[in-house]
């Protein structure tokens, strides 16, 4: 053995977890698995590494940059840097096998190498869920993503929240009938309205070199507010005289019809004109989900629709739309607002233990334990009872088993309630209705 002891740490980017916390990570990731296929999303589990040239097809930008690559001898390789083009690939090389609307979720790692800092990771876990229909797909499913994520998140115990929904096309339509040539660029300035505030968009929008009467009326259409409906009615009565403008009014009227129609409560969506997505990927329905009394924490679940998921695999349209919830980020953030914090130490229901030497009946009481699904554990170290019973406490083991002699011989055990310090004797069938 080397005489070195080598410092253990992990890379910085990288979330490790005490038991407990990461009993409350899975019981969110459960939760949001468990709405997903409630919704009827079908589980898929792509490679975390790919072919780099498929990985990479799009080329450029600043998702290059941050790729971890892996090169060999033969074969050039990268990490995925998100889910989606994991998806596209996918779709594309099983197209023939899927059913469309094809309807998906996946949760897992992903990898980028972000710059070191405070709330980022290098390794983060995603949640997401797309609908991929073939050639088409019916507007309707824009106002179905909305349910899940309130669904998914009234289930994770949250009740003040907003989702906040725009239509890409409707605002890009409105910058046609503007005059304004350049759209995608408007658009990223738009995007950063709460972020930096008016002034400094205004600014951001003369020096793209728009005019002043251009700017006020871009102001005065993110800042038409009210009910969703009064924010339609005034959309409808702007008269903008152009076809992709309208085209995109109508989706957003017929969006909301049937968010509310799948009963999403009015007080937790909001029509949000400024609300557009950086992304150039999406173009047309935008989310964003907030916390409405930690709005600091920035979007919890985001996404939208996108009119050709796989034109660099396939020359089958696919369109389609979808979320992600960035779990590992969401968890960071609530945890370190003190908006979450974990409870539960062990996911054991009761820990046996044996006296003297008892242990092998006590492995029996075990069996029959778990055979009723019952978490159950045994406690096989020696020592003295008050050592034992405080390894119990420590954990929040709820229920203590003793199983001794006078227990073998009555077929009636010791059954310590540990919040309480309640015992009594009882027979395995009474333990097991306690338990249930």
């Amino acid at each position: 053995m080397s005489d070195i002891i080598v410092k253990p740490s992990i890379l910085p980017g990288f979330m490790e977890l005490t038991p407990a916390d990461q009993i409350l990570f899975n019981k969110m990731m459960d939760t949001i698995r468990k709405n997903y296929e409630k919704f009827g999303f079908l589980p898929i589990d792509t490679p975390v590494i790919e072919k780099s040239e498929v990985l990479l097809a799009k080329g450029g930008g600043e998702t290059e940059k941050q790729v971890y690559r892996i090169e060999s001898k033969s074969t050039d390789m990268s990490m995925r840097f998100d889910l989606t083009v994991p998806l596209a690939r996918y779709v594309s090389q099983y197209y023939s096998k899927l059913e469309f609307p094809f309807r998906r979720y996946q949760i897992g790692k992903v990898y980028r190498g972000e710059r070191n800092q405070k709330g980022r990771f290098r390794e983060f876990y995603q949640c997401d869920i797309d609908i991929i229909g073939n050639g088409s797909l019916s507007i309707i499913n824009d106002a179905e993503i909305p349910s899940l994520i309130y669904s998914t998140f009234k289930e994770l115990g949250f009740d003040a929240f907003t989702i906040k929904i725009n239509i890409r096309k409707m605002l890009k339509g409105f910058f046609e009938s503007l005059n304004i040539e350049d759209s995608a660029e408007v658009l990223r300035v738009i995007d950063k309205l709460d972020k930096i505030g008016l002034e400094a968009v205004e600014k951001e929008l003369v020096d793209l070199g728009l005019a002043d009467d251009v700017i006020g009326s871009i102001n005065r259409l993110v800042g038409i507010g009210g009910t969703n409906s009064q924010i339609i009615q005034s959309l409808k009565e702007l008269n903008i005289d152009n076809e992709l403008f309208n085209e995109g009014l109508e989706e957003l009227s017929t969006v909301v019809k049937y968010i509310q129609l799948f009963e999403v409560p009015e007080e937790n969506f909001k029509i949000a004109l400024s609300i557009v997505r950086g992304l150039d990927y999406y173009t047309g329905t935008v989310y964003e989900t907030f916390l409405d009394d930690y709005p600091s924490l920035g979007a919890i679940c985001s996404g939208g629709r996108y009119e050709d998921l796989a034109a660099y695999y396939t020359k089958q349209k696919l369109p389609g739309v979808g979320m992600s919830i960035g779990l590992t980020r969401l968890f960071y953030q609530l945890r370190e607002a003190n908006i979450i914090s974990a409870t539960d130490s062990s996911l054991t229901k009761a820990l046996i233990i044996p006296m003297n030497e008892y242990v092998e009946q006590s492995v029996e009481v075990a069996n029959v334990l778990r055979k009723e699904e019952i978490h159950t554990q045994v406690y096989l170290e020696s020592g003295k009872m008050g050592k034992k019973f405080n390894y119990a406490d420590k954990l929040n083991i709820p229920y203590v088993i003793v199983v001794g002699e006078e227990e073998v011989k009555t077929g009636l055990y010791s059954f310590r309630d540990m919040k309480t310090g309640e015992q009594k004797s009882i027979s395995i069938e009474d333990i097991i209705s306690c338990l249930k």
